[in-house]
């Protein structure tokens, strides 16, 4: 086990209260300045009372920003840093290298997306998830610790595969996941190994290309270091170790703590946390922070910093190359309007509802090809009884319009349908942050998946609003197309509870519930249009049940236009005041402050122009239940979680998973987007409101300036007792003039005494089954749980009840089965959710987790490029020849090629299917002769099959898709590369169609050679190591 120490920061007892400390808050900038605001008397307090987690090891660099504060080290660069950075700097790069001219660089920044920042957030979790879960965190291959450098590249190109294989099968959630895996591991090489002790500026490309040079790694009869007796120590590493010369240089990695057992003479991790810096050789290598008490070789932690930022941009440059610019912008979200997603009832009765959701479409279309921005994710999943599917996803607006235009409202039968399978299957296929409408008139028939569809819409924070044309109270036909509705019941015979569930699930995602007509369907149906325009955010989410006159107010700042209110249920009286105190009966008037459109269901409210800033107020009474929602334009927004120290092997803040635990102390997270930098707000508390709307509890912030160039700002927060009733939260702040600004999460969060954690996520292997392995937490009495388990492919095999008693503050290890069938698809991702019930409570929590199938004997030869011919070299005056060389391109494995794109070079790069005819050896082939040939893309002969096809690139031009241009992709082809002598250097990319790709580099200065001359970046582990290795560990670490 690891080792524990205390470390303990005394105050002097005269000291003084002190209003500002330095915070090292910097999550988009390492230049921003934060000021932690507050007495003297709350910040020591604070201070000491987090200080004392210490008392846990660390290893890699810091997994976030509080691990600054929790190690002392403010200037430290962290996995979330690197991480966002590099994820940032490449978006930019690739926005421009699309639009082909530089925009506006900060208004880009700005307008990037809540999505985008979730995205983020997705892969840095996943990032930081490395140093927390018990089933990683002190694995020495995860973090190249202890020299098990072979086994951790073998992971490493593991995780590579797991992307690209994701991101080609449109898995985006799941490709994020194994990123932030990659990019943990890969950035723990620099800190951890003596590559920058080498005087390596440069990264070390074989870790993801197998056929660059390898560097030996020490055995492990080799001693590594030197005894070190003082916190920082220069020079403990042998002299062989610090080498430069190339062949004969030795890598080698820290040992930690006790496990594997460090051999004599090897070097350690080092740092206070690490027990093993005792042993000797004493000391460490370490570079995770620039403090010297975690980190020994502190003084090169910028040089291993840079070089990991490198590397992770390395990675997202060639899987931006290798999947293309339009995807790598799928990938993470960018400026991505709200997803479309219909759950459509096609029973009889829903003629109607069907032509109002075919028309509102069309509309949204219309609206949405106007805009220059991507038209977005359109979704659309029927449902009636039995059946529910397919699923109909495209980004094809006219597609989507034929799948609309073919849906028919047929059959039916008995009341019940299956509403919420076809709710799952929509949370499954929509992106996170999406807006769901389910159009229904019948209760569900598939209760019980209720909870696993609610846990899918919190993880995801997606809203589900269903609009019913069917009032729950009414017990008789009244309507004049009821009398052929298909139910043959009596409506005596139905509840008028039975569409509960459903209003349960919109209060807790957010959405609405609106029982309506099916004369104003249509009419209603417009809340789709204002709820998935792009940069909606909510002023407002409150429901009220009070039969008198209840008051809830909103507030509008400068940046928010277009502001529209919804309310479900049925008004007598509605009245809005202005910041102004001028007031409008809504019910009565039209004008002067907004325009109301009533529809049985639902009262639609437009604020007119001008809106005044201010604080807004809105009063209504209602005979029923009613829900008011407030929304408007603008990019100023927050996400938001809630985290706990963590308490073993990394210092810093671990997310919740689920729910949050009631009545324990925790730190709440929000990233605040959308700041412009010309924009200067301060966000100062967070208020937790209940369901009616009410105060429960204000929560203090760091007071920050967004005056950087960035548009992100992360504020902490300590919530010294979460709420043991459901909640949301309101933040709060203001802009540079004082003017206050506020936004609301609509979500509702249920704080519960019982938490899950999924500890592995396993990769799937068609024909095989998979354990799963999760722990329950009980922070309540003794008592008796069940699980339930549920994924949207019908994988999970339950056995037993999955009953077990959980001792009071106790906890449980488990494992549920999947079994993944041999025709099962290679990429394609299983959302797996589990569910923990308390018998005797209604506490409950989820997990949701995204498992991948991968393919049993995976094609991981990438392409290969042989130099066949070099034409000519070039004389001293550049201008005066040309160069030319041929190649032979063909693929190793069994894939096929697939595209092949001329990353760089000034000359032209033509493809032929047969070998070219010889050209001579003078030199002096120009491009301008060969480009006039090239305008033929085909010359035939005698009318056969077998053709000379040519094809001919220049850079910039987009990849050539050869699985369509060439007969055979598994043939060779030949390429002939002519170019100027004064553009003497080349890169072309070749892909084979398993994600395998190759960079082949061209020199006006090469010979002839038969070799290979390029490096690759595979989609999987090379032949580095044996084949069983590789096996063995594509099974083992293919892990979360």
């Amino acid at each position: 086990m690891y080792g524990c120490t205390c470390i303990v920061f005394l105050v002097p007892a005269g000291s003084q209260d002190v209003t500002h400390y330095p915070h090292p808050m910097d999550m988009m900038t390492q230049g921003r300045r934060r000021i932690w605001e507050g007495t003297g008397r709350q910040v020591h307090r604070f201070i000491l009372a987090y200080l004392l987690f210490l008392a846990l090891p660390c290893t890699g660099f810091l997994p976030n920003f509080w691990s600054r504060v929790l190690t002392l080290s403010w200037d430290s660069q962290t996995h979330q840093y690197i991480t966002e950075q590099a994820i940032l700097n490449v978006t930019m790069e690739t926005l421009r290298d699309i639009k082909k001219h530089q925009e506006n660089h900060v208004e880009n920044q700005t307008r990037l997306g809540r999505g985008f920042w979730r995205a983020v957030g997705e892969v840095v979790k996943s990032n930081a998830a490395m140093d927390f879960l018990s089933s990683t965190r002190a694995d020495p291959v995860y973090h190249f610790d202890s020299e098990h450098v072979d086994s951790a590249i073998v992971m490493l190109r593991q995780f590579w595969a797991k992307t690209l294989l994701s991101v080609r099968a449109k898995q985006y959630q799941s490709a994020r996941h194994s990123l932030g895996q990659l990019f943990h591991s890969l950035q723990d090489f620099y800190s951890h190994s003596n590559w920058v002790e080498m005087g390596k500026q440069f990264i070390y490309l074989h870790l993801l290309q197998p056929e660059e040079p390898a560097i030996p790694v020490a055995n492990g009869n080799t001693p590594t270091c030197m005894e070190c007796f003082s916190i920082t120590c220069r020079g403990n590493l042998l002299p062989r170790l610090t080498e430069t010369q190339q062949d004969s240089q030795l890598l080698t990695t820290g040992y930690f703590s006790t496990f594997p057992k460090k051999p004599q003479g090897k070097c350690s991790h080092g740092g206070i946390l690490d027990s093993s810096r005792y042993m000797g050789a004493k000391g460490g290598i370490n570079k995770d922070s620039t403090s010297p008490i975690f980190s020994p070789h502190h003084f090169l932690h910028v040089e291993a910093a840079t070089l990991a930022t490198e590397a992770t941009l390395s990675v997202l440059r060639d899987l931006r190359d290798t999947v293309g610019h339009n995807t790598f912008l799928r990938l993470f979200s960018v400026k991505q309007v709200p997803a479309l997603v219909f759950v459509m009832d096609t029973t009889g009765s829903m003629f109607e509802e069907i032509t109002a959701a075919r028309l509102r479409v069309h509309s949204i279309i219309q609206s949405r090809t106007r805009s220059t921005e991507h038209p977005g994710t359109f979704l659309l999943v029927p449902f009636h009884d039995p059946g529910f599917g397919p699923v109909f996803e495209t980004d094809d607006p006219d597609q989507f319009m034929t799948f609309m235009e073919n849906l028919m409202a047929l059959g039916g039968g008995d009341e019940p349908e299956m509403c919420f399978s076809a709710v799952q299957l929509a949370l499954t296929h929509s992106p996170p942050l999406s807006e769901i409408f389910v159009f229904t008139d019948a209760s569900p028939k598939d209760a019980h998946l209720f909870d696993a569809v609610k846990a899918l819409a919190l993880e995801k924070q997606s809203k589900v609003t269903f609009l019913l044309t069917e009032d729950p109270n009414s017990s008789k036909e009244s309507r004049g197309r009821r009398k052929r509705r298909r139910r043959r019941m009596s409506r005596e015979l139905l509840s008028p509870d039975r569409f509960s569930l459903y209003s349960s699930l919109s209060y807790l995602s957010g959405g609405l519930t609106i029982f309506t007509t099916n004369s104003d369907i249509h009419k209603v149906s417009a809340i789709v249009e204002d709820n998935t325009a792009a940069d909606k955010v909510t002023l407002l989410h409150v429901e009220s049940d009070q039969e008198l006159m209840s008051s809830h107010s909103f507030r509008v700042d400068n940046s928010v236009k277009n502001i529209t209110l919804h309310v479900t249920g049925s008004l007598t009286e509605c009245i809005l005041t202005s910041p102004s105190d001028q007031i409008q009966s809504l019910l009565r008037e039209q004008r002067p402050l907004a325009e109301l459109q009533h529809f049985e269901g639902l009262y639609r409210i437009t604020l007119l122009s001008p809106i005044q800033p201010g604080l807004w107020k809105l009063q209504a009474k209602s005979d029923g239940h009613l829900t008011f929602n407030v929304i408007g334009d603008s990019s100023l927004d927050f996400l938001y979680y809630f985290a706990t120290v963590t308490n073993e092997t990394h210092p810093g803040l671990a997310r919740m998973e689920g729910s949050p635990v009631a009545g324990v102390a925790a730190f709440l997270v929000l990233a605040v987007i959308g700041v412009a930098p010309d924009e200067e707000m301060s966000f100062s508390h967070v208020m937790l409101l209940g369901a009616d709307g009410e105060n429960i509890q204000q929560v203090k912030l760091n007071s920050s300036s967004s005056s950087s160039l960035f548009s992100v700002e992360e504020l902490v927060g300590w919530v010294e007792s979460v709420p043991r009733v459901p909640f949301s939260v309101r933040l709060l702040g203001q802009d540079r003039k004082g003017n206050k600004l506020e936004r609301v999460s609509t979500e509702m969060i249920h704080p519960t005494h019982v938490q899950i954690q999924v500890l592995s996520v396993p990769c799937l292997v068609p024909g095989h089954s998979t354990m799963v392995d999760f722990d329950v937490l009980n922070h309540g009495p003794a008592r008796l749980f069940s699980l339930t388990g549920d994924d949207d492919y019908g994988y999970f095999q339950k056995k037993g009840h999955h009953r077990f008693h959980v001792a009071e503050q106790g906890s449980f290890h488990g494992q549920v089965a999947l079994h993944t069938p041999a025709t099962a698809q290679a990429g394609a991702t299983v959302t797996l959710t589990l569910t923990v019930r308390a018998h005797d409570s209604p506490d409950l929590n989820y997990a949701v987790s995204y498992l991948t199938v991968v393919p049993p004997d995976a094609d991981t030869s990438p392409p290969s490029c042989s130099a066949a011919q070099v034409l000519s070299t070039c004389p001293d005056i550049c201008s005066q020849s040309n160069w030319s060389m041929s190649l032979v391109v063909s693929d190793r494995g069994r894939s096929g090629l697939a595209a092949l794109q001329l990353k760089k070079g000034e000359g032209i790069l033509t493809l032929f299917q047969n070998p070219p005819p010889s050209e001579d050896g003078t030199g002096e082939a120009k491009p301008g002769s060969d480009q006039q040939q090239a305008d033929k893309n085909k010359t035939t002969s005698g009318g056969h099959q077998h053709h000379h096809h040519k094809a001919r690139l220049e850079k910039g031009e987009p990849t050539l898709n050869l699985s369509e241009w060439a007969l055979g992709s598994s043939q060779p082809l030949w390429v002939r590369y002519t170019s100027s002598c004064c553009s003497a250097q080349a890169e072309f990319l070749i892909w084979d169609t398993a994600g395998n790709m190759r960079r082949c580099h061209l020199t006006s200065g090469q010979q002839r050679q038969q070799r290979d001359v390029s490096t690759d970046i595979s989609s999987a582990g090379q032949k580095t190591l044996t084949g069983v290795l590789f096996l063995f560990f594509g099974l083992l670490f293919c892990v979360l």
